[in-house]
């Protein structure tokens, strides 16, 4: 039998002798991920595999009628972690929609652009709307003390901590 590499963990392993055309070792986890990225792409590429799926959750659903309810009040903490998740893929989601919108407005007669910082702007590759120079900081702004003395009482304009 010939020694293959398995592409999930990269190890070294020998294909079964009823399966010689076995290309990922035993190991559970690498067979779980062979598993899952072979109904992906069977989903991606059957239509009537995919309508299948459908129809057999629609089945499940109408056999067990109010699981999730039940579910959902067994178990706050995964509401909430859902509804936390659930959160971040609706802001991931405004960001591709507002970094793809070519269309959106005709900023090229103004001055300004926007420059966003923060934990989303990575998402923001694609916006070509126009370049930047006002600057939108996400999180709070923390105020200075009302103790310092204000600009015009220090000569250089820049508060005493500063000068």
């Amino acid at each position: 039998m010939s020694e293959r590499r398995c592409p999930y963990c990269n190890q070294k392993f020998e294909p079964s002798r009823g399966h010689p055309e076995q290309a990922v070792c035993s190991e559970r986890v690498c067979q779980q991920r062979r598993r899952s990225e072979s109904r992906r792409q069977k989903l991606a590429t059957d239509p009537e595999y995919r309508q299948v799926c459908r129809d057999s959750a629609r089945k499940w659903r109408a056999d067990h009628p109010g699981y999730w309810q039940q579910y959902r009040a067994a178990k706050p903490e995964s509401v909430e972690r859902n509804r936390a998740q659930q959160q971040q893929r609706d802001q991931r989601q405004r960001l591709l929609d507002l970094a793809n919108n070519h269309s959106a407005l005709d900023l090229k007669r103004s001055a300004a652009g926007v420059w966003l910082l923060g934990p989303g702007a990575e998402n923001l590759a694609n916006n070509n709307l126009a370049s930047a120079q006002v600057f939108i900081v996400q999180g709070s702004i923390r105020k200075p003390p009302a103790s310092e003395a204000s600009c015009k009482q220090h000569p250089s304009g820049l508060p005493a901590a500063l000068a």
